[in-house]
């Protein structure tokens, strides 16, 4: 379906399960098809293609509080006065500020190694983001088939299982029809830099949380977003979050993109909607 939002529509694509509705929200250079290893837990799942992806690439405009007021666009467009939401890396800190700034809108929240401050972030300069930024920018430069596409992402995430048709299906989402990248530049370094450089108000956080965190970051033995410990840390300062939980052997997007994180994602998630 599409979404009347500001500047344009948003599309948003329903999972039919046997739960409530819950709001999903992907990272900064994913799409709505990140959730399909969620959905097969036969989750209702109300998936946005966020601005700047998927088929939703063509909207500019992004910013963390902009994706926000999207997402509650997309509740009113459902009749939906409240709902658990979930949100993945970056759309773990679009669902912080929904949660904070429309709080009668969000039953519950799920983060999912993402919406809690990284240490990582505090050591990173505008110079060094833009190296990081490089390669994604460039990969629209051409065009790809997506055998191509999905053995590049395979070398980059070596946790992903190719002969996955879930898998296929995500990266052929990137594509257009002639096989350039539906991301946009400017919504990707707009959202990278808010991200990294921005304000989470976490702390302000009053409905129920859960917070899951992958053990590695990219690959075996990679350091991770977030530590045991620092896990342990954000749970204790904030009255609102429940035990972090800990998905031992898959890396960041591990958590919802392998049959093991997902599974784990899943249980979390069924806890959240009680």
């Amino acid at each position: 379906m599409r979404v009347p939002v500001d500047g344009g529509d948003l599309a948003v694509e329903v999972h039919e399960g046997d739960t409530a509705p819950v709001l999903a929200i992907h990272g900064v250079s994913g799409s709505r098809k990140l959730w399909n290893w969620v959905a097969a837990h036969n989750f209702t799942l109300v998936t946005p293609d966020l601005r700047g992806r998927g088929d939703s690439h063509e909207l500019t405009g992004a910013t963390i509080k902009q994706h926000a007021d999207d997402m509650v666009r997309v509740l009113d467009a459902l009749q939906l006065d409240k709902a658990t939401v979930t949100g993945m890396s970056m759309g773990g800190y679009v669902g912080v500020d929904l949660a904070v700034r429309y709080p009668d809108r969000v039953r519950a929240l799920v983060l999912v190694d993402g919406g809690l401050p990284m240490a990582a972030h505090a050591q990173l300069t505008e110079e060094m983001l833009t190296a990081v930024l490089a390669p994604q920018l460039a990969a629209r430069q051409r065009t790809w088939t997506v055998d191509e596409y999905l053995a590049v992402h395979a070398t980059l995430n070596p946790l992903t299982d190719v002969t996955d048709p879930r898998t296929r299906e995500y990266y052929a989402h990137d594509l257009t029809p002639d096989g350039h990248l539906r991301l946009s530049a400017e919504t990707l370094a707009a959202d990278t830099r808010d991200v990294v450089f921005g304000q989470s108000r976490w702390q302000e956080l009053t409905v129920p949380t859960w917070f899951v965190h992958a053990e590695w970051s990219t690959g075996p033995d990679s350091a991770p977003a977030y530590t045991v410990e620092q896990a342990a840390a954000f749970a204790a300062e904030l009255d609102a979050l429940h035990e972090p939980v800990l998905i031992n052997e898959v890396d960041h997007g591990g958590t919802v993109m392998t049959t093991a994180g997902a599974a784990v994602t899943a249980e979390v998630l069924a806890e959240a909607l009680k």
